[in-house]
C-alpha cells in the first residue's frame, strides 16, 4: 500500500522535455530502465569500488555495488510503503558520476579542476543523465523525471553553496530545490548505499586478507552476530561462519533503518512527499546507537583497509595516471576521440570550457581504459610517470 508521503508517479513534476509517457510503465519505471540501458551504467562494471579493477575479479566494482544498493533500497522502500521504482532508479544512478579509480580518481580530479569550477561525482552524475548520454533524437541526457533528478542530486542531503559548477549550471536551468532534503525514496537510496558498503567492504577486506575474522568478531554489532552464529552452529567452518555473521550484520542494519524510520514518521505524520522534504532533517537514517557502532567499524576499515599499505601504494599509482592524462589532453585536445573533438571545436579559446570537456572525458573512463590510455600516451608498462609501477 502506497504511503501518503510516497512519491506518486501519476503526480510527477514531469520531464524537462515533454514526452508521451508509456502505456505500460510508470514514469519512474521508465527512468530506472533508461538508467540501466545507459552507457555510463555499463561502464561501472570496470570502475573501482575500493580495489582497482585489475586487482581481482572477486572484489566489488561500482556496478555490483550499485546493484546491491538497489536491492537493499527496494526492501526498505517496500517496508515503508514508498515507490520502489523511484527508489531503485536513484539507487542505480547514485554512482554514475564516479571517475576511474573511485574516490582516488575523484580526489585527483578535484585538485585538477579547482581552477575550473571543481569536480564532484554527484554533480557529474547529474551532468551524465542530463547532457553526456547522447542517444535520443529529441534531447541530450536521459530526460529523467524531476523526482529522479532531485534524488540523484541531493540524496545525501541539501546541497549548499559553493557547489560544483556542473550542479550549479543545471540547477540554474532546472530548479531541483537543492536547499531542501530529498524525497523519502532518495533518502532510502542514500542509507542503502551506507548499508551496502559497510557490509561488502568488510567482506572484500576479508577476501583480500587485510584483516582476520577474529578481528571482525571483536567489533561492535559484529560481536553479537558472531556470537549468535556460534551458538546456533558451534562446529561451522570458518568460511560459512563469517558469511553467516556478515549476513546477520546486514540484517541488523536494514532492520534498524526500518524501525527508526517508522518511529520518525509516526512523530512527523507526513501527509505528502513535500512534508518529507520540508522536515528539516533526514527521516530515513540509522538509530543513534547503531550509528555510533558503525563509526567504530568505519574507523577500523579506514585504518585497516582504505589506508592499508597495499591500497595506499595503488592509490598513489593511479593518482599519477589521472594527473598525467588531464594536462596531456588539455595541451593536445586533438588527440581526444572524434565525438569529443566536436565539442572542443565549439569552445575554441575558452580554457575553462576545454577543461570541463577533458574532465568529462577522463571521468567517464573505466579503470582499464584509463590505464591503457596512459600506456599508449606515455609508453612503457609503468602506471604513472613518476616512477610508479
Amino acid at each position: 500500500m502506497r504511503a501518503p508521503f510516497a512519491c506518486d508517479p501519476s503526480l510527477t513534476r514531469g520531464r524537462r522535455v515533454v514526452e508521451s509517457e508509456s502505456t505500460f510503465r510508470s514514469p519512474f519505471q521508465r527512468d530506472r530502465d533508461r538508467i540501466i540501458h545507459a552507457s555510463a551504467f555499463r561502464r561501472l562494471k570496470h570502475k573501482t569500488q575500493v580495489f582497482i579493477e585489475h586487482e581481482g575479479d572477486y572484489f566489488r566494482t561500482r556496478l555490483t555495488h550499485s546493484i546491491e544498493v538497489a536491492q537493499v533500497a527496494r526492501t526498505i522502500a517496500r517496508a515503508l510503503g514508498l515507490d520502489e521504482d523511484l527508489t531503485e532508479a536513484v539507487a542505480l544512478a547514485h554512482d554514475l558520476g564516479h571517475p576511474p579509480f573511485g574516490h582516488t580518481g575523484e580526489d585527483a580530479l578535484q585538485v585538477l579542476m579547482a581552477p575550473y569550477g571543481g569536480f564532484d561525482h554527484n554533480a557529474q552524475a547529474i551532468r551524465i543523465v542530463t547532457h553526456l548520454e547522447r542517444h535520443y533524437a529529441e534531447f541530450d541526457g536521459l530526460n529523467l523525471t524531476w523526482e529522479t533528478l532531485e534524488g540523484i542530486a541531493k540524496h545525501n542531503g541539501p546541497v549548499a553553496a559553493p557547489m560544483s559548477w556542473a550542479l550549479a549550471a543545471y540547477s540554474a536551468a532546472h530548479d531541483l530545490e537543492l536547499a531542501t532534503h530529498a524525497s523519502a525514496e532518495a533518502q532510502v537510496a542514500a542509507i542503502s548505499d551506507d548499508i551496502a558498503y559497510n557490509h561488502h567492504d568488510l567482506h572484500d577486506g576479508l577476501r583480500a586478507e587485510l584483516f582476520s575474522t577474529d578481528e571482525l568478531a571483536r567489533l561492535p554489532i559484529l560481536d553479537r552476530c558472531f556470537a549468535a552464529v556460534d551458538a546456533a552452529y558451534p562446529d561451522l567452518n570458518y568460511y560459512r561462519r563469517r558469511h553467516e555473521a556478515l549476513r546477520r550484520f546486514f540484517g541488523v542494519l536494514v532492520e534498524d533503518v526500518i524501525a527508526y524510520a517508522r518511529a520518525e514518521l509516526a512523530v512527523l505524520g507526513p501527509k505528502s512527499p513535500q512534508d518529507i522534504r520540508d522536515a528539516g532533517r533526514p527521516i530515513i537514517r540509522f538509530s543513534q546507537a547503531i550509528f555510533d557502532d558503525l563509526k567504530v567499524i568505519r574507523a577500523f576499515l579506514f585504518q585497516r583497509m582504505y589506508r592499508a599499505p597495499s591500497v595506499v601504494v595503488m592509490r598513489a599509482e593511479v593518482t599519477g595516471v589521472v594527473r598525467d592524462l588531464f594536462p596531456h589532453f588539455m595541451a593536445h585536445p586533438q588527440e581526444l576521440p572524434k565525438q569529443w573533438r566536436r565539442d572542443v571545436e565549439t569552445v575554441a579559446g575558452d580554457r575553462t570550457a576545454l577543461a570541463r570537456i577533458v574532465c568529462d572525458y577522463i571521468s567517464g573512463m573505466t579503470d582499464r581504459f584509463a590505464l591503457q590510455t596512459h600506456a599508449q600516451v606515455f609508453g612503457g608498462p609503468q602506471i604513472g610517470r613518476g616512477g610508479y609501477g
